[in-house]
């Protein structure tokens, strides 16, 4: 007779509702570490980022003024400046032209003011203005000569102006925080955001009080009674980030005089939290133009 046998089904054990919370809980510390550590390398690759860019905007501004400040002053050399033809131009006698052939406005002309023309400026609120000779060059892609100087906005081309002076005139808008330039007739447009401080000094130089030992003092526009006597101009740009960070107590930078200690953590308005560095650098004028204005300052 066979046996037949019966399997009693085994009762299946669930979690309990002790370990399901034991389970929730170290999942949500895990998640919770996780996002601790991914908001930490957030704000750490944020403040990079944003020390980047401020560096960048930095290089960039010291750059633009570089380019028109180096310049300030500059005139066409001739090479042939009088009625003497031959055929090898190095030969030739050579001149630099103070006077310009067009007839046009801004002027660049030798003068009592020649010195304005060149360079001039304000202390507050904080301007400042420079100009060279325009003139035109044989050029590679083209057939007639044209003007490649340009000024703080890039313009203007030989199709819309024949002014004889490249001119850039830089201002400092401090309710918004940015620098404009314009000049040539342009209008004024931004070149610079984010700027909470602009400060432009002047680097004198005086060969009149003991002739062959020249002097040189550091003053603002008010401080400037010959502007012949601008050898170099000190550019200082404080700039600042566009993004909130944690900036403890005494996170200071110095400002543009050299001796204020700014504290970052206590500013407010679009400034507040923002990572602010201080920029600086002297440029060297051209002597050309300047010269007879120095030696003879009346």
């Amino acid at each position: 007779m066979a046996m037949s046998t019966s399997h009693t089904p085994q009762a299946q054990r669930g979690v309990t509702l002790i370990e399901l919370m034991v389970g929730i809980a170290i999942g949500l510390l895990v998640v919770a570490v996780a996002m601790g550590a991914l908001m930490v390398s957030r704000g750490i690759s944020g403040t990079v980022t944003d020390a980047s860019a401020i560096q960048q905007q930095g290089s960039y501004a010291m750059r633009l003024f570089g380019q028109q400040l180096r310049q300030a002053g500059a005139m066409r050399l001739n090479l042939n400046p009088g009625t003497v033809v031959t055929e090898a131009p190095y030969l030739a006698p050579v001149a630099f032209e103070t006077a310009a052939v067009a007839a046009s406005s801004p002027l660049f002309s030798y003068s009592a003011n020649m010195a304005n023309q060149v360079i001039t400026g304000t202390a507050s609120p904080t301007a400042l203005t420079v100009g060279f000779r325009r003139y035109t060059e044989p050029v590679f892609v083209s057939a007639a000569e044209q003007s490649l100087s340009r000024n703080c906005l890039g313009g203007p081309d030989d199709s819309t102006s024949t002014d004889e002076r490249m001119e850039s005139a830089f201002t400092f808008d401090a309710a918004a925080n940015r620098i404009l330039c314009s000049g040539n007739g342009l209008p004024a447009q931004p070149v610079l955001q984010n700027v909470a401080n602009f400060q432009v000094r002047y680097l004198l130089q005086d060969n009149t009080t003991t002739p062959g030992i020249p002097k040189f003092q550091s003053v603002d526009a008010a401080g400037v009674t010959n502007w012949a006597q601008v050898q170099a101009v000190e550019v200082c740009l404080v700039l600042y980030g566009s993004e909130a960070i944690d900036l403890p107590a005494g996170s200071n930078y110095t400002d543009c005089d050299g001796t204020t200690a700014v504290d970052m953590s206590t500013l407010i308005g679009t400034r507040a939290r923002r990572m602010h560095v201080a920029f600086r650098n002297v440029f060297q004028l051209r002597s050309q133009g300047l010269i007879g204005s120095v030696l003879n300052p009346a």
